[in-house]
């Protein structure tokens, strides 16, 4: 049987497992993805494809300063020379670092359509024109002196660096994302002005990261927005390389006519694409998930704006907002994950520190590469200067050994003993510059170009004055870049973590109307709309007279206390008009024939309420224990007998000590830690009687002082020793002027 041609000899095959063969290769084929696509260097910050779009545009002159070219032009000399792949993953990649809303510190300034905010694309390349920023000169200066190594390209035409010699901190500026294979990284950009500060107490001290963030306080996106992440999260992201950032957009109430408003977004989170995220809030309009928002308008024009329409009027923003946060990308969250290749062949997830470190280190690098390159280049100038100087000392010898010497500069060279660079300079030189004006320039450059040899000589030896330069340069970086520049502000606002708020749809739907309660006398209750009436307006029916007058929102729960210890709930949008005289309160609660209405106090959440009977017992009760499920009300202070409820107030915030008077005109003083908080019971003894009973009690600040009616103003008790004694104990007559009623008001 004849041997088929295309069978490898048996010297050239291969007896190895499957399994080996293919983690082997896949192995290669992981490392190649990691280190030439998808990880960026921490020294500047640059994929390989970044990089070659930048040197190629650096080849093609393409300063700030000079005219744009089309980018098809780009596109094609970096296909060809250094990035052998499709022309769409080139050019998509140019049109990202020339998006200011993508890259915080764009590298190229592009001319025509490169996209928008709204999730547009880019205009075809043969359309649009590009060239370099001042960004990326800083990332390219020092590239033709040897600031760092280059390699061959892939078809070993051309060479291309390694590295940019990367004099601008682009890897978190800019920020960097990329997926490679079993790794990841995901860097948001930041304020280059904080970054050179941090650099600089890095040169000055050893700072930890936590000094660190203390000036780094975040990301600084390009969108803005604010950032609410905590600050104990961003330092463990800084210090770990990995965490998250929590963005949200930016907004104001805008007032409109009769109590009407509209929220304005301004900002919105960093890589969302607005027309999208007006879609999903039009979605969220039809599918009546958010029932509190009515419409959605985008009225950008060169700058954001998203007006946000209410349902209601009395719809609170701040809970619509709260609401819209959490259904849609109004709020983001950007991962951090710092995972960079440490000298352009190591993945490693660095800390804040140890990325700023490794950039300084390239510059002290680059900065000696540069010094050793142009000292060398002086010397050549020196060497050339001096052999210039020796021809005005010895020029008439020098004219005739070029005039008639058949092999002059071998003569030169034996003659005056020159380098055979020196001697074909000398040959190279015109006769004009041989007056005696070019003599005296040529030798004061010579003197400096010493002087500058000596500067580089000190600078390339001393390590002390190359961080000394590189603190100056980071200074200049600074000061281009700074906080009163137009791209060196900070755009995201850094904002605190937001308070955990309860979204109940139903009930920020619900109106919410002033409205003022008037119970009378003999407890007839009613509610009459708007605040700030005049009591006199008000009528009652014959025989009776206004008691209790309550500004409150029709939102809002009453709490009545009646004199038999109980609680009893009412709500306000449950209360009769007051067009009438209203109706008895026991017929909207079961308050007893025997029991009276002690007080009625508009319901306030998380506050403390101090009760007290007649007997001088009493305690503090958690408002939220008081109120009641049904009309029965519930049993609070505990009484018996002729015992009567006779106190009820609000414990203001701040308030520390307590003062109680009784029906004998005695007033005691002590502080509200001798009282317990209890939900229930007979409480303890606030005063100490041999006749009658408690009268009146109220807690107070001490610092503020006791303050008490006096005629129809208040009078104020600064000095209250005399009053002070132990609780449960008799006390003594109360200041000149208080009340004869032995009521604080």
């Amino acid at each position: 049987m004849a041997r088929n041609k295309n069978t490898a000899p048996a010297s050239e095959i291969i007896d190895q497992q499957f399994g080996d063969i293919l983690s082997e290769k896949y192995l290669s084929y992981a490392l190649s993805t990691i280190v030439g696509r998808s990880l960026p260097d921490v020294r500047d910050g640059l994929k390989p494809v970044h990089r070659r779009i930048l040197y190629a545009m650096h080849l093609l002159r393409l300063r700030p300063d000079q005219k744009h070219v089309k980018s098809a032009r780009v596109v094609g000399d970096v296909m060809g020379k250094f990035h052998p792949h499709g022309d769409t993953a080139i050019y998509d990649t140019m049109v990202r670092v020339a998006q200011d809303f993508a890259q915080r510190y764009p590298l190229v300034d592009g001319q025509g359509n490169f996209g928008s905010i709204d999730g547009d694309n880019a205009a075809a390349m043969r359309y649009t024109e590009a060239r370099l920023t001042e960004v990326a000169l800083l990332l390219l200066e020092g590239i033709e002196e040897n600031a760092v190594d280059f390699r061959p390209t892939y078809d070993n035409q051309n060479v291309e660096p390694v590295v940019l010699p990367g004099g601008f901190p682009n890897l978190l500026a800019n920020g960097s994302s990329g997926i490679a294979v079993g790794m990841a990284t995901n860097i948001p950009p930041h304020n280059v002005a904080e970054l050179c500060e941090a650099m600089e107490l890095m040169l000055e001290t050893d700072p930890s990261v936590k000094d660190l963030v203390k000036i780094v306080k975040g990301p600084d996106f390009p969108t803005g927005g604010i950032l609410v992440e905590s600050k104990e999260e961003i330092l463990k992201a800084y210090e770990t390389g990995k965490g998250a950032f929590r963005t949200r957009a930016k907004w104001h109430k805008e007032e409109l006519k009769q109590g009407a408003y509209q929220i304005v977004v301004t900002e919105i989170p960093y890589l969302v694409q607005k027309d999208k995220m007006v879609q999903r809030l039009g979605e969220l309009i039809e599918t009546k998930k958010i029932p509190m928002l009515d419409d959605v308008r985008d009225e950008s024009a060169e700058d954001i704006r998203l007006v946000l329409v209410p349902k209601s009027r009395n719809v609170e923003p701040e809970l619509l907002m709260e609401a819209l946060f959490r259904a849609c990308d109004l709020e983001t969250r950007f991962s951090l994950n710092l995972n960079v290749l440490e000298g352009g062949r190591i993945p490693k997830v660095m800390s804040l520190k140890e990325a700023l470190q490794n950039w300084l280190d390239h510059q002290q690098d680059v900065l000696v590469r540069r010094s050793q390159f142009q000292l060398e280049k002086l010397l050549k100038d020196i060497e050339r200067l001096q052999g210039f100087m020796l021809i005005y000392l010895n020029v008439d010898k020098v004219i005739k050994i070029i005039r008639f010497d058949d092999h002059p500069k071998e003569k030169l060279i034996k003659t005056f003993k020159l380098s055979e660079y020196q001697a074909e300079e000398i040959l190279n030189m015109r006769l004009r510059r041989l007056n005696k004006l070019q003599e005296i320039e040529i030798r004061k450059e010579l003197e400096d170009k010493e002087k500058e040899r000596d500067r580089l000589d000190k600078l390339i030896k001393s390590e002390a004055r190359q961080w000394t330069h590189i603190k100056k340069q980071i200074g200049e970086l600074k000061k281009t870049f700074g906080a009163d520049t137009k791209l060196g502000k900070r755009r995201t606002k850094i904002g605190k973590p937001p308070a955990p708020i309860t979204v109940d749809l139903n009930e920020a739907m619900i109106e919410k109307e002033p409205v003022t309660v008037i119970c009378s006398d003999k407890g007839w209750i009613r509610g009459m709309k708007g605040h700030g009436h005049n009591p006199k307006d008000f009528k009652y029916k014959d025989g009776d007279r206004g008691r209790f007058t309550l500004e409150a929102q029709t939102t809002d729960k009453i709490v009545i206390f009646s004199t038999n210890g109980r609680f009893y709930t009412l709500g306000c949008d449950k209360l009769p008009s007051a067009r009438g005289f209203g109706e008895p309160v026991r017929l909207m609660v079961d308050i007893p024939n025997d029991a009276d209405i002690t007080n009625i106090m508009v319901f306030r959440p998380g506050t403390k309420i101090l009760v007290a009977a007649t007997d001088g017992r009493g305690f503090i009760v958690p408002a939220d224990d008081v109120l009641a499920q049904t009309k029965n009300g519930k049993q609070i202070l505990n009484v018996s007998g002729k015992v009567e409820a006779a106190v009820c107030r609000y414990v203001e915030e701040g308030d520390d000590h307590i003062a109680v008077i009784g029906r004998n005109r005695k007033m005691l003083v002590f502080e509200m830690t001798e009282l317990p908080v209890m939900s229930r019971g007979k409480g303890v003894r606030l005063q100490k009687f041999k006749d009658g009973g408690l009268s009146d009690a109220k807690t107070f600040n001490w610092a503020k002082g006791l303050s008490f009616k006096y005629g129809a103003g208040e009078t104020l008790v600064g000095d209250l020793n005399p009053w002070v004694g132990q609780r449960a104990t008799a006390g003594r007559m109360p200041p000149n002027g208080f009340p004869k009623t032995n009521k604080f008001d």
